[in-house]
């Protein structure tokens, strides 16, 4: 199905809206990225790492890091194999925040579809 820009903007307002009304972490964008950036590529995930493959500088990346791993959706360790690298990895309380997440994405895009005029579901 393809969403045309006023819809999609539809669906990430209600997303957002429904993210901030929730009791969980209100993360920036930046924050949601490099969150999405863990869960969604393999690991091993590094400062370095993050910051080349979202075209962010590293200080911005320990930043939001530092938010992240507060609220227990990531944490870091050393690389025991090279002590100047930081791991940044997983964590099971990050898991279920994404779980919850891409379920409210998917219950707004539902609700979303169902407001469509038929000609518009017919072509998805």
């Amino acid at each position: 199905m393809e969403l045309d820009r006023t819809t999609a903007l539809q669906l990430w307002r209600d997303v957002l809206a429904q993210s901030v009304r929730s009791d969980s972490p209100d993360l920036s964008a930046r924050q949601m990225a490099i969150l999405m950036a863990v869960y969604l590529t393999p690991p091993p995930h590094t400062v370095r790492g993050l910051a080349l493959s979202l075209n962010m500088g590293k200080p911005a990346v320990t930043r939001a890091l530092d938010t992240l791993s507060g609220h227990n959706l990531l944490k870091r360790r050393k690389d025991t194999d090279d002590l100047r690298n930081v791991l940044v990895q997983r964590t099971v309380a990050g898991s279920v925040f994404l779980t919850e997440y891409g379920d409210t994405i998917s219950e707004a895009f539902q609700a979303i579809q169902h407001q469509l005029p038929n000609e518009t579901k017919d072509a998805a």
